[in-house]
This record gives structure tokens, sequence and C-alpha cells, in this order.
């Protein structure tokens, strides 16, 4: 097999290439034909979702009355509400919280920091358990309560870590320029700072609101309340474990095949995040390299 030189660089012959583009197009093939199959059948006709079983791969027309079902005002519809209203609130006060934590640890004048910062590495290896956590949600008052699903999971220690080696990266001339000119820490930190870490605030925002929006077992341990349900527990509930959905919780009265209904709240949790991802890729890499190259 021949191998060509390209700038130096020797590059494999065109079997090889063709075997790793092969072996690439069956990878992408396994990841996409089975989302193609939920988009598919939750827009295939009734007939053809029955005559195939449930599952289809190319429809032969659209229909999209699963869709006009779950947003009929249902369970479904307020559960989406639910997740955007979580996601959004607490993406905001967990980089909020976490930016203020993190540009604290990163001042070497900040007396605190190394105890504080050990106890939040201390935190990343053990956890309080189920019960524990369970128990002090309950002795603040936040069971049946949105905020439960908000407040406990609101600082990631990794996240805070991640943001505290990115603010300690920065030049030290240009937060020394912005004291003589006289601006505190808060302005600082707010118009010097804040500016400069758009790259990983992106990737840290969006791994929170990745996590909010598909958290669930918070909700399935502290809520009590179908109504403030978010979408992934609704989810759950009809879709893995199999139970049917009627009338009373879809809000109408014409039902599609449970198949297609199950596939519709599966591409409805799915999309919001595929939609973001895009806006926020070419932050990523930069972003989660660059804070982690000290610690």
């Amino acid at each position: 097999m021949s191998t060509k030189i390209v700038q130096g660089v020797p590059m494999p012959g065109w079997p090889m290439r063709a075997f790793k583009g092969l072996v690439l197009l069956v990878f992408c093939a396994v990841v996409i034909i089975p989302f193609v199959g939920v988009i598919s059948t939750s827009v295939a006709p009734n007939k053809q979702i029955n005559e195939s079983g449930g599952l289809v791969l190319f429809p032969k027309s659209v229909n999209f009355a699963a869709y006009e079902s779950l947003f009929a005002g249902g369970v479904v519809t307020q559960a989406l509400f639910v997740s955007i209203f979580v996601t959004v609130i607490g993406t905001v006060l967990s980089l909020t919280v976490s930016c203020l934590l993190a540009y604290a640890l990163a001042r070497p004048s900040f007396t605190a920091g190394r105890p504080i910062l050990l106890i939040v590495l201390f935190s990343m290896l053990f956890s309080p358990g189920i019960i524990p956590t369970y128990l002090t949600v309950k002795g603040v008052g936040l069971l049946d309560s949105i905020w439960a699903l908000i407040v406990p999971t609101m600082i990631s220690a990794f996240n805070v870590v991640v943001l505290r080696a990115f603010f300690m990266n920065l030049p030290n001339e240009i937060t020394e320029s912005a004291r003589i000119d006289g601006a505190g820490e808060l302005k600082t930190f707010t118009y010097i700072v804040l500016p400069l870490s758009k790259a990983v605030l992106s990737v840290i925002g969006l791994f929170y609101a990745v996590a909010y929006w598909n958290a669930f077992f918070s909700a399935l341990l502290y809520l009590n309340d179908s109504k403030l349900w978010p979408l992934q527990l609704v989810l759950r509930t009809y879709v893995i474990n199999d139970t049917q959905l009627g009338s009373a919780e879809l809000g109408t009265e014409l039902l599609p095949p449970q198949a297609s209904i199950q596939m519709a709240i599966l591409v409805v949790s799915i999309v919001p995040i595929l939609v973001i991802y895009p806006f926020l890729q070419r932050h990523f890499a930069k972003g989660v390299l660059t804070g982690a190259v000290k610690g």
C-alpha cells in the first residue's frame, strides 16, 4: 500500500482512506437512522404506523396530528413550559453564581480562596447522597415547588473549576489597569472580565442548560404535583414506562396512535438543544481547552 507525503506528513493511500470513510459512514448511519425513524414515526399516517408495528422509517405522507394533540393544552404543553422556565432561569442563576464564585477563587487577594476551593473540590469527590439531599430540600420547604428543580443543583463544582482556571489565565495587566482607573472588583468583573469570557461562558451555559433540560430525577424525588412535572419526567412516564396518554392528559378528543404520540414527545424533548448547540459550537473547544490549561 503506497503512502504519499504531503507537506512532510505521511498520508495513507486511497484504500485506507476509503475504508476509514466507510467506517465513518456506518457510524453516522447508526446515529442518524434511529433519529430519522423517530421523526418519521411522529409524522407518519395512522394506517402505516399500525401496519409497520409502530416504527416507520419512510412515511408515505406527512401527518402532524400527534404534534397538534401534544400542543392542545394538555400535560405535555404544561411540562414544556415548566422545562423552559427551569432551563432559562436555572441557567441564568447558575452562570451568575458560578462566575462570581470562580472569579473570587481566582483572585490572589482573596484570603479564604484556598479553603473554599478545597471544599469545592471535596464536593466533586464525595456526594451527599439521595436521602440527606431529600431531607435538606424538605427542611427548607422546597418540596412540591418548581425551585426544587433549580436550587439543589444550582452550582456545579466542575464548572466552577473550569471558570476559575479561565479567569486565572486572563492577563493581570487588564484588571490592574482597570483598578488604576478607579474601577472596583464588581465593575472590573462586569465590564472587563465577562466580555473577555464569552467563549467559556457559552460552554458552561450550554452545560447548565443541557443538565436542566434533561433532568428528571429531581422532579421524580421532590414533586408530587403532576402540574409541575418537566418534559423529561413526562417523557419517562409516558414513553419509557409505556403509560397510555388519553384525552384527559392531552386535552383533545382526537387521539393519534400511541407510538406516534410517543415519538412526537421524543422529538419535542430533543429539538431545543439541537437548535441551540450549533450557535455555541464554535465556542465549545476554545472554552473548554482554555479553561483547562491551568488549575
